[in-house]
């Protein structure tokens, strides 16, 4: 990091900016344009709600673009902390996932997903979660990895509600 980005933990004002910064991503995943619509404000919407919250179960960090480029987001990640039932692995059941992490084309390589990274890893920490998950580009791989994050094993499946209910067991 050139050492002049702060990072900051993002206010509901953030949440247009963020879900401009998870179109950069899913593009990035996806190979293609995203384009946004009515998920988006239901996304900028859902930010706004939970952001705010006292004891919110969804974080996120960012960097803001530098002071001569404007206002505006540079690099962002988000994540969210689920309690499932505990295991002896994990006895509190506490799990945080990471859902969207980006950065601003022009403003890649300079450690700015890095440093809001590890202000989300933080606060998950100061959550009591002791395991982290999330999915990685090829892209982000390297990054991930510095941080301690280690590939799984094993089928990752879902079932998308409309897909296929006619054919769920009853």
């Amino acid at each position: 990091m050139n050492g002049t980005a702060a990072v900051r933990r993002a206010t509901a004002g953030d949440a247009e900016e963020l879900i401009r910064l998870r179109i950069v991503m899913l593009e990035s995943m996806e190979g293609e344009p995203v384009p946004p619509g009515e998920w988006s404000e239901l996304a900028v919407a859902s930010l706004r709600r939970r952001l705010p919250l006292p004891g919110t179960t969804i974080a996120a960090f960012v960097v803001d673009r530098p002071g001569a480029d404007g206002p505006g987001l540079a690099a962002c990640a988000i994540g969210v902390v689920e309690e499932r039932l505990g295991s002896p692995a994990n006895p509190a059941g506490l799990s945080g996932y990471v859902f969207s992490v980006a950065t601003d084309a022009r403003y890649r390589r300079r450690g700015y997903s890095t440093a809001c990274l590890k202000g989300l890893l933080g606060w998950f920490t100061d959550n009591g979660v002791s395991q982290v998950r999330l999915r990685a580009t090829s892209e982000g791989l390297p990054v991930y990895e510095r941080l301690g994050f280690v590939l799984e094993t094993g089928p990752s499946m879902r079932l998308s509600a409309g897909r296929a209910p006619a054919q769920l067991p009853r």
